[in-house]
């Protein structure tokens, strides 16, 4: 591919802004250029400005890394727009065996209530059952009766009430609110913990070669953030319980690079080959509700006293402190009760969404960024690392932390940005990875293992 010159930029506040909030060295935001694309990701907010913000700190932490590891100069970065909004949208990319997934089942959306929008998630079997078990609406199995009887039953109801109802029977609905306030909740914190020895990593061609990292997390940020630290060399390993499946379509998308296995940590036998795998790790990401590992022993603060030189890192919802912090949510549901869906609203008033999951996925990349840059950190000053994200507040800072930026080049085809990987779940199109400085691999060197069937190992 060839590019005129006036496609190229430099300056990107909201690239800066990240990147502070990362620690990251200032004087390296000149390594870092801008690949228009006319057309990508639109949107009422600058939802463009934040996907190629959160690609472009994660590919100068990889940079950054990579130039910590061998002591050179950090290779230039360049994020191109058109591969940004491919990959920020590539569960709709996924084919499988030429099969087009399902991203939403039929009882997740918005529905009227009395006196205003819900947003309901059913996409897993038991946050459908909850569900309707909360609305004592019974589970006849015909798609098209239910959301009828559901739509049926929430119009009746006022929306906070079931919010709650559905929360309190362990569900998924939120009602749809008004944009919120600037909190001003930080985008990304990080917490230096002991004064251990510097941890140097050996010089590497890629800048997560060798490091292990056990992905303790679930749709959709985590999983992006795994990936991410997969393509760059990482030995990622996710492990679920088995008493949660995942759904299959969407691990194939979020699993490149990854290998899956599963523990009950529960059970001693499971518990005993875990701890085993912590002892060597170098990351923990987790994005499960908070306190909800803790009788693992898998808090923050136990396992950095257990590893003093780990990188903890956590992933959550609605924030890490008010009265829903320890809520369970998804993207969409961020979008409704953050206000999002009311900015994005259509004429008629009816709510609307981003044109990505552009809450998952940017968290996601901020997320991987986070961890590299703690990597980075550790080589000179040692010590271990805990790092918490939320939606929320990638949520707040699209709202109002970041300003719109003029869109230039050409039109965009998702096409360069798709590739076609044959797996262990079937023959994958998919997006590739935007993370790119010079040298990046363009793919995944594993395509992703059937969910749960690998050994619990480090290769």
């Amino acid at each position: 591919m060839t590019h005129s010159d006036d496609e190229v930029t430099r300056d990107d506040e909201a690239t800066a802004h990240a990147w502070a909030a990362l620690g990251g060295p200032a004087e390296l935001l000149e390594r870092v250029s801008y690949e228009g694309a006319g057309g990508v990701l639109p949107s009422r907010l600058p939802v463009r400005e934040l996907a190629r913000a959160t690609v472009g700190v994660c590919s100068l932490a990889a940079a950054e890394l990579l130039a910590a590891r061998g002591g050179g100069k950090v290779p230039a970065v360049r994020v191109r727009e058109g591969a940004v909004a491919t990959a920020f949208v590539s569960e709709r990319h996924l084919r499988i065996d030429g099969r087009v997934p399902t991203v939403f089942a039929p009882l997740s959306g918005f529905w009227r209530a009395a006196d205003g929008w819900v947003r309901t998630h059913a996409n897993y079997p038991h946050h459908r059952a909850r569900l309707l078990d909360a609305l004592g609406i019974p589970d006849t199995g015909d798609g098209g009766a239910m959301a009828e009887r559901l739509s049926s039953e929430l119009a009746a109801r006022p929306a906070r009430s079931v919010q709650e109802d559905v929360y309190a029977a362990g569900g998924l609905a939120v009602a749809v609110a008004p944009p919120a306030r600037n909190s001003a909740l930080p985008l990304v914190e990080t917490r230096l913990t002991g004064d251990g020895a510097a941890r140097r990593l050996p010089t590497a061609s890629l800048p997560a070669a060798g490091v292990r990292v056990l992905d303790l997390t679930r749709v959709l940020a985590g999983p992006v953030a795994g990936r991410t630290l997969a393509l760059l060399g990482a030995d990622v390993l996710r492990v679920d319980t088995p008493r949660l499946p995942e759904d299959a379509d969407t691990h194939a998308d979020t699993g490149m690079g990854k290998r899956s296995t599963l523990l009950d940590l529960g059970s001693s036998g499971d518990r005993g080959v875990f701890e085993d795998l912590l002892g060597t790790a170098d990351v923990v990401l987790t994005g499960y509700r908070p306190g909800a590992l803790d009788r693992f022993g898998l808090a923050p603060d136990a396992l950095l006293a257990r590893h003093p030189g780990l990188v903890v890192a956590q992933l959550n919802a609605w924030g890490w402190s008010g009265p829903w912090a320890s809520r369970r949510g998804f993207d969409s549901l961020v979008q409704a009760g953050s206000g999002i869906a009311s900015l994005e609203a259509s004429e008629d008033g009816s709510p609307g969404v981003l044109p990505a999951q552009a809450l998952d996925h940017g968290t996601g990349y901020l997320l991987a960024a986070a961890v590299l840059r703690a990597l980075t950190d550790r080589q000179s000053v040692g010590g271990g690392r805990h790092l918490r994200l939320s939606l929320m507040s990638t949520a707040s800072w699209l709202m109002h932390g970041i300003r719109s930026a003029p869109s230039a080049g050409g039109a965009y085809s998702p096409q360069p940005w798709l590739a076609r990987t044959a797996s262990p779940c079937g023959l994958l199109d998919h997006a590739v990875s935007p993370v790119d400085y010079e040298g990046a691999p363009r793919n995944w060197s594993r395509s992703p293992s059937r969910w749960g069937t690998d050994r619990p190992v480090w290769i």
